[in-house]
């Protein structure tokens, strides 16, 4: 499926931006913070301090990276935790219309997650949105332990005519504008998901409180013909 050239694109982010789960997610960190003897994390906290890769958030908590058989065991219990809670988690105010306006504008948008594809998929199927995308990626590998630059190349490299000019990437994480500039496109970060409003603002990019002001933001970004920062944040 193609982008069509010389048209507006947005990449879309899921989890934390279409996808409204932080609650899910704080209550999923800590039932596998339960298992492995971690004390539990308010949602104040969890956005204070995550990062992708993921193992560096980790690394904030317990003061040093997990070994590879920690990590495993985290990842493993995250997930087992989050599927059960995600089943039950709506999109964020919305959603569903604006991806509705933005395809009827005849603009093109895709999604990029770090979410397993597998269950990524048939999540976005059941919200019955997939219709407004071009193209549905989640994570195949170990998209969360390497971070989201190197899956998002991927990503556009299946674009049709992708324009890096007219491609504006809206997420939740400081990590979406790094993706973001590792291929050239602008981002527009979202404060309703992962990161505290300072933490997004180390970006470098336009920070903002809905979706309708991020597509507002994406459009201005394209029109206006805004460069990507060139101080996005690299993680420490």
């Amino acid at each position: 499926m193609h982008s069509g050239t010389g048209r507006a694109h947005i990449v879309w982010d899921w989890n934390g931006t279409l996808l409204h789960d932080i609650d899910a997610v704080v209550e999923a960190t800590n039932a596998a913070f339960a298992e492995i003897g971690l004390p539990p994390i308010t949602p104040e906290r969890y956005r204070e301090l995550y990062c992708v890769p993921v193992p560096r958030f980790y690394e904030r908590l317990m003061g040093r990276l997990p070994t590879e058989e920690e990590w495993a065991e985290m990842d493993s219990v995250f997930h087992r935790h989050y599927f059960t809670r995600a089943e039950t988690v709506g999109l964020a105010e919305g959603a569903a219309e604006l991806l509705a306006e933005w395809r009827a504008a005849g603009a093109t948008q895709s999604l990029c997650s770090l979410a397993p594809h597998d269950h990524l998929v048939p999540l976005v199927r059941r919200h019955g949105i997939e219709e407004h995308f071009v193209r549905v990626d989640g994570s195949r590998r170990d998209g969360p332990k390497k971070g989201k630059a190197r899956q998002m190349a991927a990503h556009v490299a299946t674009l049709d005519g992708f324009d890096p000019r007219r491609t504006v990437v809206i997420g939740d994480a400081v990590d979406d504008a790094v993706a973001a500039a590792h291929v050239g496109a602008s981002a527009v970060l979202y404060t309703g998901g992962s990161h505290s409003r300072a933490s997004l603002e180390t970006a470098g990019v336009p920070v903002v409180d809905s979706l309708v002001e991020a597509v507002e933001t994406a459009r201005r970004v394209v029109e206006e013909g805004w460069a990507p920062s060139s101080g996005a944040a690299v993680l420490p």
